[in-house]
Order: C-alpha cells, then structure tokens, then sequence
C-alpha cells in the first residue's frame, strides 16, 4: 500500500507510517553514532599502546581479521546487507580508527 500522509501499511508484521519509519531510523542512527564514537575512543586507545609497545600501527592481518568477523556476522544475521556490503562498510570504518591511532601518536 502507497504511504500517503498518515496511511498506514506493514512492516514486520506492524501496521506503521512513513513517519514512524524515519523516527525509527532517526533513533537508529543516533545509536551508530554513538556506537562509532566509542569504536573510536577504543582505536585511540590502541593507538597509543601500540606506541608503547612499539608495534606497528598497520596490522593488515588483524583487518582481515575483523572483516571476516564482520561477514561471518552478517551471514549469520541474515539482514539486508550482505557480506560484501558490511565489509565496505568496515572497510571504511577501519580506515577512519587507522587515521585516529596514527593521531594518538604524534
């Protein structure tokens, strides 16, 4: 059914609008963002103990590592988003928590 002002259809079984839709995202995004932060107050935090360490920075076998993890998450999540998706996406996130550990350094 076409959403049209305040009609309702279904989603997950629940009748909705597309209103509550976008709320919903909206929520959910917020959530990210948080989530991404403290994803990156970690990465900061490895960053300055590989310093202290004296490990390398790049570790490109503990990015295959998480992005195997990722993927294997997502077969077994069964959302949308397949594999190849949610690794892109990694793939992206990972970059930017590399740029932040190489900040933590300097």
């Amino acid at each position: 059914m076409a959403e049209r002002g305040g009609q309702r259809h279904r989603y997950n079984g629940t009748a909705v609008t597309l209103e509550s839709l976008r709320q919903r995202i909206d929520e959910l995004d917020e959530q990210i963002v948080r989530l991404l932060n403290e994803r990156a107050r970690c990465a900061l935090q490895i960053g300055q103990t590989k310093k202290t360490m004296e490990l390398p920075m790049y570790q490109p076998e503990r990015e295959a590592e998480v992005l195997r993890r990722v993927r294997a998450a997502s077969v077994a999540g069964g959302g949308p988003l397949g594999p190849e998706a949610i690794a892109r996406l990694f793939e992206r996130i990972i970059d930017e928590a590399r740029g932040l550990e190489l900040k933590a350094v300097r």
